[in-house]
């Protein structure tokens, strides 16, 4: 069931991707992409390391209650992590392109209800009981349900924000480049940390998500 947390958290990745695949042009521009991406790097680190804390309790073999501690840390590190882009991009100002303000703000109501979300399903965890393995696998199983729906959530407002000479002008930015030690996503949505997966390749500043299985349900071993 694990393994469907990773798979489902691969999704979310899109969100994170927005803020490292722009582009180029004028010296005010590139210093805006300059503003955001000096400080996007670390937390797409944290993501990428949070997705791989929760693959690495993916196998068969961990204990329930590794799984619950391991995946609700992940979590937690992971919500932190978005918030701490959202204060970014929200710090940066608007970017100096037509509408601006509005691509701003909007992003960062999407960052922040992404790092709101996560939250969520910390909480969540939290609240899973490991002694009872079926309602955990069961439990594990609404989680990575609620992952799904996420990582089909809003990511329209960051997509525009990576529109553009202000995408181009990012996807120059070592900070907006992915992660170290990601592996390359493949098509579509990224997967970045278990709960988030990077797109895209150069440009793309979000960390990838090992893909895991569809099916497979987290180790229920006590």
């Amino acid at each position: 069931m694990n393994k469907k947390l990773a798979a489902a958290l691969s999704g979310v990745a899109t969100l994170t991707m927005a803020l490292s695949a722009c582009g180029s042009s004028s010296s005010k521009i590139d210093d805006y992409a300059k503003s955001v991406c000096d400080q996007v790097q670390p937390q797409l680190q944290k993501i990428q390391n949070a997705n791989n804390s929760i693959t690495s309790v993916s196998g068969g073999s961990s204990k329930p209650d590794d799984v619950k501690s391991t995946d609700s840390a992940a979590f937690q590190q992971i919500s932190d992590a978005y918030k701490a882009l959202s204060n970014a991009v929200n710090n940066a100002g608007a970017p100096p392109v037509k509408d601006g303000a509005a691509l701003q703000q909007n992003a960062v109501k999407e960052l922040n209800d992404t790092s709101t979300a996560y939250a969520g399903l910390k909480k969540t965890v939290d609240g899973l009981n490991t002694g009872d393995q079926v309602a955990f696998a069961n439990g594990l199983k609404g989680v990575a349900g609620q992952l799904t729906t996420l990582s089909k959530g809003g990511d329209d407002a960051l997509s525009k924000l990576q529109s553009g000479d202000v995408g181009k002008a990012m996807a120059k930015q070592p900070g907006c480049r992915k992660a170290s030690g990601s592996p390359s996503a493949g098509s579509g949505n990224p997967a970045p940390p278990p709960a988030t997966q990077a797109p895209s390749e150069p440009a793309s500043a979000t960390p990838s998500t090992p893909s895991a299985a569809a099916s497979a349900s987290p180790s229920t071993k006590s």
